[in-house]
């Protein structure tokens, strides 16, 4: 027989066991946990087009073929350098390289699974890419002095009573103490003195130098170190040669590369035309971080149809309006080259109080078509 105490106990645990039951009834539910999928394996195979015993970094057109494989991997990214990474879901990525000679560039890939897990690998590699539009025009500046007359022009008269455009604080000379070469590259040197000139006094003197080499349609390269020096403005870029006929804007001029030493770092390339021009909407912008420590290429492609900006293999910026007139286009005729550094100005800003000189140093410039 069961006394009373027994009778109490068996009420208590029934009544336990339907609490227990009503807390983990049917009406609950539990996540699935997704177990982490990561990539293994991970190969890399870079083709380069044309690459043989007697020419092992290829037939000189810049063509390389990738192709990735990686167990559990679902899609695969792929980057040249510092370019943006490019998608690829079969593993397989083709690239042309453009800057000409032999350059060695990496090549990364990232291996992704159905869960976002990544793995990556990367391979360095060597491309060779001949001159196969033809260069027409260049200097390498080998010759150690003065600048080569017989390729460049000193621009010195300022256009508006004594001062240049823009709001600009510098006198350009033609004196070897702002632009000369030796050990094989040109010096274009901004320096902080009393400069009297067209009955101006400015504080700062530089060079504006002009190719009297002109053409229409083709690539132009210029591999350069730039200023840093806050108010600096340097400038790679080319006018069109009848701008003493129908002025500016319309003659079109082609910003290759313009930077700032007040922003390190930070390349434009920019378009002004009839249509857009002074703050032209018509701009790309590239981050280069030691421009002013390293050498770059900064290069433009010009067709009939369209322009490509560079810095070195980065393609960061195309001009290709819809509809091309007098008003979009105007680049349908010779331009001329012209390399320089202005001194503060609407886009040099302020200059820097401590100033005293800084130099863009210009190893070559070239002109393929």
């Amino acid at each position: 027989m069961f006394g009373r105490n027994n009778i109490g106990i068996m009420i208590l645990g029934t009544i336990f066991l339907l609490l227990l039951a009503s807390c983990t009834g049917g009406d609950s539910t539990t996540e699935p946990i997704v177990e982490a999928l990561v990539p293994t394996n991970l190969n890399l195979d870079i083709t380069i087009v044309g690459s043989d015993t007697n020419n092992p970094n290829g037939d000189g057109s810049g063509l390389i073929q990738c192709t990735a494989t990686a167990t559990n991997a679902v899609r695969y990214g792929f980057k040249i350098g510092n370019e943006a990474e490019q998608e690829s879901t079969n593993g397989i990525f083709d690239y042309k390289f453009t800057s000409t000679g032999e350059n060695s560039h990496v090549v990364s890939v990232f291996a992704y699974s159905s869960t976002g897990n990544m793995i990556s690998a990367f391979k360095t590699i060597t491309v060779y890419v001949s001159d196969e539009t033809g260069l027409v025009w260049a200097d390498e500046f080998d010759s150690d002095g003065a600048v080569l007359t017989s390729n460049w022009f000193s621009e010195e008269v300022p256009p508006e009573n004594g001062s240049w455009y823009n709001g600009e604080q510098q006198h350009y000379t033609s004196r070897t103490d702002n632009a000369y070469v030796s050990n094989g590259t040109l010096k274009i040197v901004a320096k902080k003195e009393n400069y009297t000139a067209y009955n101006s006094t400015k504080n700062y003197t530089s060079a504006r130098l002009n190719s009297k080499f002109t053409f229409t349609y083709g690539r132009i390269e210029v591999r350069a170190k730039l200023p840093g020096g806050g108010g600096t403005w340097p400038a790679i870029w080319t006018l069109g040669s009848d701008i003493t006929t129908v002025g500016w804007p319309s003659c079109g001029e082609i910003d290759i590369m313009e930077h700032v030493g007040n922003n390190v770092g930070e390349v434009s390339s920019a378009i002004h035309t009839p249509s857009s021009f002074g703050n032209t909407v018509n701009k790309g912008i590239i981050e280069i971080p030691d421009t002013t420590t390293e050498f770059h290429v900064y290069a433009v492609d010009w067709t009939a149809d369209k322009m490509d900006f560079y810095v070195d293999d980065t393609l960061f910026y195309t001009y290709n309006p819809a509809s091309k007139n007098s008003d979009t286009w105007p680049f349908n005729k010779d331009q001329f080259i012209l390399l320089n550094i202005a001194m503060g100005g609407t886009l040099g800003g302020t200059i820097n109080p401590n100033f005293t000189e800084d130099t863009m140093e210009i190893d070559y410039v070239r002109v393929y078509q």
